[in-house]
């Protein structure tokens, strides 16, 4: 299959494009394949074990994300302005224990793993919740150790719709139980299994922001040689 390869100053520029955008221009609408391109991206993203503990629903729907737009104080303006809204569910903590049927799956029939090769990974897999990490003694811990995974594909979709010239925002700025309810009462999340991580807007940017404002390098970096 070719590739194409970027060199690093365009790598650079999407990075120097991207940022928060709050408002998007409503008239303007992503494209399905490159809607589908960003998604892709998300689904093709590292996480650890390889066990994928992520939900990613585009929600469309006018009515539904205005209710959602009820509980999230963060998008007032890019939920009804983003051409493509993405609610990122991750997995609760009984979906993730080492013997659910979830896990069972992941390493039977997606990873389709040897019984022996199955068996070892599942033992590391427990050794890592209970002993290397601590995590099972509250299903909070879980949860929050897999929704780190999920930002690994937020990350990943909109360093990628930066690429191809399309803002996007990250939005924590809802209220958990209030969102997780009404995704209940859509018929969108199951409380047993999933939760609310994060909140994706994407579309074009209604107007330029301000210069980016980061850190210099020599404060975020420390070498140890």
């Amino acid at each position: 299959m070719e590739t194409t390869r970027l060199t690093k100053a365009e790598i650079m520029d999407a990075y120097q494009f991207r940022h928060a955008t709050k408002l998007f221009d409503p008239a303007r609408k992503i494209a399905d394949e490159d809607f589908d391109f960003i998604l892709e991206t998300g689904r093709l993203s590292p996480s650890s074990f390889g066990f994928e503990p992520w939900r990613f629903v585009v929600v469309q729907n006018e009515v539904i994300r205005e209710r959602i737009r009820a509980a999230a104080w963060g998008a007032q303006r890019s939920l009804p302005t983003a051409s493509h809204f993405i609610v990122l569910l991750t997995r609760t903590a009984p979906s993730l224990q080492p013997d659910s049927s979830y896990i069972t799956h992941m390493i039977e029939q997606i990873q389709q793993l040897p019984p022996e090769v199955a068996n070892g990974k599942r033992q590391a897999y427990r050794n890592f919740l209970e002993s290397d990490f601590h995590l099972l003694s509250d299903d909070r811990y879980v949860f929050e150790w897999a929704s780190r995974q999920t930002y690994i594909a937020l990350g990943n979709m909109m360093t990628a719709a930066a690429l191809i010239g399309i803002d996007s925002c990250p939005i924590e700025g809802f209220v958990l139980d209030d969102l997780n309810r009404v995704l209940a009462e859509e018929g969108i999340l199951d409380p047993d299994q999933f939760s609310v991580s994060a909140m994706a807007a994407f579309g074009y940017r209604a107007q330029e922001p301000r210069a980016k404002t980061r850190r210099t390098i020599d404060n975020v970096v420390h070498w140890v040689r």
